[in-house]
């Protein structure tokens, strides 16, 4: 049996195309990389989650000497998220990074716990990748990693 899978999304050659909201939480991730303990490699990453209540939280990557304990981002922010509060479900989260010269987009076990994080609070969430003065959006974390692991 063959099966077409679709991927739709929506880019943005600028981030003034952006809603402010959107446009906000880019800027919060931008800020996050800041923070960033990027010694190593010196790739900054930040990530910035908007909750239901309209607060954002943020995360940064976090390198480590002893390779691979470090963590990226996304998972920072998320990990976080469920550490603190994690009935203020999540509405968007956005990524960026320094140097940037692309969209930053996430590893494949960031995509996995994304998709893991949708499930367990029961709300799909956008995520945009921003980088180099664009950005790329999905409605739903899934969509990055439609063939995830499932116990």
């Amino acid at each position: 049996m063959e099966k077409i899978l679709r991927l739709e999304y929506k880019h943005y050659d600028s981030l003034q195309d952006m809603s402010q909201q959107d446009q906000e939480l880019v800027r919060a991730a931008e800020g996050a990389c800041d923070k960033a303990v990027a010694e190593f490699s010196n790739f900054r990453v930040g990530a910035a989650a908007l909750l239901e209540s309209g607060r954002i939280i943020t995360g940064s990557n976090v390198e480590s000497e002893v390779y691979p304990a470090g963590l990226c981002a996304e998972r920072t922010l998320l990990y976080h998220h469920q550490a603190t509060c994690p009935e203020d479900r999540i509405v968007a989260l956005a990524i960026a990074s320094r140097p940037s010269l692309r969209e930053c987009y996430p590893c494949g076990q960031c995509r996995q716990v994304l998709h893991d994080v949708e499930k367990r609070q029961g709300r799909d969430f956008r995520v945009i990748m921003s980088g180099a003065g664009t950005a790329t959006v999905v409605e739903r974390a899934t969509d990055l990693m439609p063939f995830t692991f499932t116990l």
